[in-house]
């Protein structure tokens, strides 16, 4: 494939560069966005707001900023919390990973830096959950340092004014974007450049249907110029997403108390609390399963009921049918053997917990009865 010519070189760069400077951060003044993390800056409220943001839409992710930074206003109160409620303020906003590591990284910061974001970004990526990206924005949008980000967003905007042909899945692909990046910045001007990209790639540069006719860098624009640019950026077709069947069971002792679990903190989704069950084999009803992976799990021999629901959810790379069945005990008392933890907990209290999006469906039907 016919690759763009080098960043570094060339007057394609230098028109792109021009007409960052003089079109796109002006657009940016008049365009932005209101949003919460932009107000009361800091290298913490940055920090947050990014790592809500990934995989995340700003819509959704905006209330779950206000309501984490009204929880935990400071990285000190973040760093005394305890990693149940860091959970239980995330719960919703998946990648359940982002926030056991930011609770981490809050403790550390405390501990060794006495309470002192680093400012480096090669300081920032020692940290734990943040790596180049994160690093990247929290240097330059907290500290206004010389680095540029590369997001979802700005993959999108760079491919299309460059009209590279590469597949944004390989690493050759990004590094070339990220070095074209880098050759856009302007020196001393990081964060409204970085902000400003990201924010055209969110409202502008769109993925299906962009408005070309309002960009400000239409005219430099070499996908514009191809009248292609939803061709861009590359990338190699899908293949069929895995679906998994998983049966989950409602346990009720005598006093009306559901038995929850607590998922290991090294498996998927760790910390979080669920109705106990597991992933159906070939060949078992998912009765059978229910019952052979509360078993397995917490060593009690169930009686399977009635199927209570099925919830179906879309995780990032598979689907699965959550099939939820009523259950009595019949013999044995719950322990943790694949689990970190249990509790017997009255219906009103499940609210407590923090648990999966998927869970969570359960216990709302449950508090609706």
């Amino acid at each position: 494939m016919t690759q763009v010519a080098c960043p570094s070189a060339g007057n394609d760069a230098a028109r792109l560069r021009k007409a960052v400077r003089r079109r796109l951060l002006p657009w940016f003044e008049r365009h932005q966005r209101v949003l919460p993390w932009r107000t009361n800056r800091s290298a913490y409220r940055v920090w947050i707001a990014e790592l809500m943001l990934q995989q995340t839409r700003v819509d959704q992710a905006e209330p779950y900023f206000r309501r984490f930074m009204k929880q935990f206003p400071s990285l000190k109160r973040l760093a005394a919390a305890s990693e149940q409620e860091v959970l239980k303020c995330w719960e919703g906003l998946g990648y359940y990973a982002r926030a056991r590591n930011l609770h981490r990284t809050a403790r550390r910061i405390i501990k060794e830096r006495h309470g002192r974001f680093p400012r480096d970004y090669e300081t920032l990526k020692t940290l734990p959950g943040i790596g180049p990206y994160t690093a990247a924005a929290i240097a330059s949008l907290a500290f206004n340092r010389d680095h540029a980000v590369l997001d979802g967003n700005v993959i999108r905007v760079l491919s299309r004014v460059t009209a590279h042909e590469g597949d944004i899945h390989r690493t050759e692909t990004r590094r070339a974007l990220q070095a074209w990046a880098d050759a856009l910045l302007i020196p001393g001007r990081a964060a409204p450049f970085n902000e400003a990209m990201m924010e055209l790639g969110a409202i502008i540069c769109t993925p299906r249907k962009p408005k070309c006719e309002r960009c400000p860098l239409a005219g430099v624009c070499a996908a514009r110029r191809k009248g292609e640019p939803e061709k861009y950026p590359r990338r190699r077709p899908r293949g069929a997403v895995p679906h998994k069947e998983v049966g989950a069971a409602v346990v009720r002792n005598r006093k009306g108390e559901v038995l929850i679990a607590q998922r290991r903190a090294q498996s998927m989704l760790g910390g979080l609390w669920e109705f106990p069950g597991g992933t159906r084999e070939p060949g078992e009803t998912m009765p059978q399963c229910v019952a052979r992976e509360l078993q397995e799990e917490m060593g009690i021999d169930i009686r399977v009921g009635e199927r209570l629901m099925v919830v179906r959810h879309a995780y990032s790379h598979f689907t699965i049918a959550l099939h939820v069945y009523r259950a009595t005990l019949r013999k044995g008392r719950p322990r943790a053997i694949q689990c970190a933890d249990f509790r017997w907990t009255p219906i009103s209290e499940l609210r407590s917990f923090p648990f999966s999006r998927a869970d969570l469906h359960v216990v709302e039907r449950l508090q609706a009865e």
